[in-house]
C-alpha cells in the first residue's frame, strides 16, 4: 500500500515521503495513529496545502523532546521490589514500573518509550536504561533495583 507519512517514523522515512509499506502494518498501525495516510492524488495535494503546519509541528515536538532529554539525561531512578538473600528478585521490573517511577518523579513518559535491551530486569543493582522521547531523542537513565526483605 502507497501512503505518505505525516510525522516521521523509524525505520521508514520523514515527514511528507510517499512509501510503500504492507497493509496491515498501515491499517492496524500508522493510520489509525495519525502517522500516515493512504497517498492518493487528493491526499497529496492536501499534505502539500498543510506541509508548513505538519512541519511547524513536528519541530515543537522535537524541541519539547529534547528540551524533556536534558533533564532526564543521567537521571537516576530508585526502584523497590522484594528479592531473595541472594539478589534475584521475586518479580522483575519491566518498563512499565520505570514509566510508572519516572511519573512520579515529575516526566511525562509512556511505558513504550522505555527500552530495556535485555529485557526485563530480575536482579538487584544499576542498570542502564534508554528513554525514547522522540525518534531523534533517546538518552540514557540508570536504573537503581532496591530488594526488600520481608
Amino acid at each position: 500500500m502507497q501512503i505518505i507519512l505525516l510525522d516521521k517514523v523509524a525505520n521508514l522515512g520523514n515527514l511528507g515521503d510517499v512509501v510503500k509499506v504492507k497493509d496491515g502494518f498501515a491499517r492496524n498501525y500508522l493510520i489509525p495513529t495519525k502517522r500516515a495516510r493512504r497517498a492518493t492524488e487528493a491526499a497529496i495535494k492536501e499534505f502539500e496545502a498543510r506541509r508548513a503546519e505538519l512541519e511547524k509541528a513536528a519541530a515543537d515536538k522535537l524541541s519539547a523532546a529534547q528540551a524533556l532529554g536534558e533533564k532526564l539525561n543521567g537521571h537516576t531512578v530508585t526502584i523497590s521490589q522484594k528479592a531473595g538473600v541472594d539478589g534475584r528478585l521475586f518479580g522483575s521490573v519491566t518498563n512499565h514500573d520505570i514509566a510508572e517511577a519516572l511519573n512520579k518523579g515529575g516526566f511525562q513518559i509512556a511505558k513504550s518509550q522505555v527500552r530495556l535491551p535485555n529485557g526485563p530486569l530480575k536482579a538487584v543493582g544499576e542498570f542502564p536504561v534508554s528513554v525514547a522521547a522522540h525518534t531523534d531523542v533517546v538518552v540514557e537513565i540508570t536504573v537503581k533495583v532496591v530488594g526488600e526483605t520481608e
